[in-house]
């Protein structure tokens, strides 16, 4: 699908581990002729000791909206095509399944679900397996609601833990234009050393088949 003209609404929260993977994939969209319109939480534009605000403003050629004031008109006077929260933290995830709207990227993203428009996330939590999974299923289970495929960060230090693969940020909006949810949404990830071993079994095997 062409995003040529689209104006696309990028809410980002204060999951700083992950908007260094979203960063690139802003630029992309833009250079695939989309009109991005940058939100942050509180958080994330008060405490973004990376700079990472100075680097989307540069990018998307636009000033960081970052109050609830300048929120309130995307969507409704300022029209826009769709809105993708990405990284959307656990925090931003519980309030937007249950209806609490306090920060400037929750307000536009009920001013965008209330226009019509549809809304993905970029899940980015710890406790995504954990308290945050309600909420999750609330959000898939939710009309206009889509998904950036997400898979476990790290299941062996961090195991209730889940982080959108930026990837397929495009083709979920994409998609999502479409009323289409990207398939599958859960994936995993295959270490460079398990990787390994399943090549030496697949090969096994395939050696122990050619011999048959």
């Amino acid at each position: 699908m062409e995003l040529k003209n689209k104006r696309i609404v990028i809410g980002i929260t204060s999951a700083f581990y992950a908007i260094e993977k979203v960063i690139p994939q802003i630029e992309k969209l833009i250079n695939n002729g989309a009109d991005i319109i940058p939100v942050m939480s509180f958080n994330c534009y008060n405490l973004d000791f990376k700079g990472f605000s100075k680097q989307i403003e540069n990018i998307t050629g636009k000033k960081i909206i970052h109050t609830i004031e300048d929120a309130e008109p995307i969507g409704h006077r300022i029209s826009t095509d769709i809105m993708a929260i990405i990284p959307c933290t656990g925090n931003t995830i519980g309030k937007l399944a249950n209806g609490i709207i306090d920060t400037p990227v929750l307000v536009s993203a009920k001013t965008n679900l209330k226009s019509g428009n549809n809304l993905v996330i970029g899940v980015a939590t710890n406790d995504g397996l954990s308290i945050e999974a309600e909420n999750i299923g609330k959000l898939l289970k939710q009309k206009n609601v889509f998904f950036v495929p997400f898979r476990q960060d790290n299941p062996i230090t961090k195991p209730a833990s889940l982080l959108f693969s930026s990837v397929y940020i495009r083709e979920t909006i994409e998609r999502a234009f479409q009323g289409e949810q990207i398939q599958p949404i859960l994936i995993w990830k295959i270490s460079i050393n398990y990787k390994k071993t399943l090549e030496k079994c697949f090969l096994l095997l395939y050696n122990r088949h050619v011999k048959l």
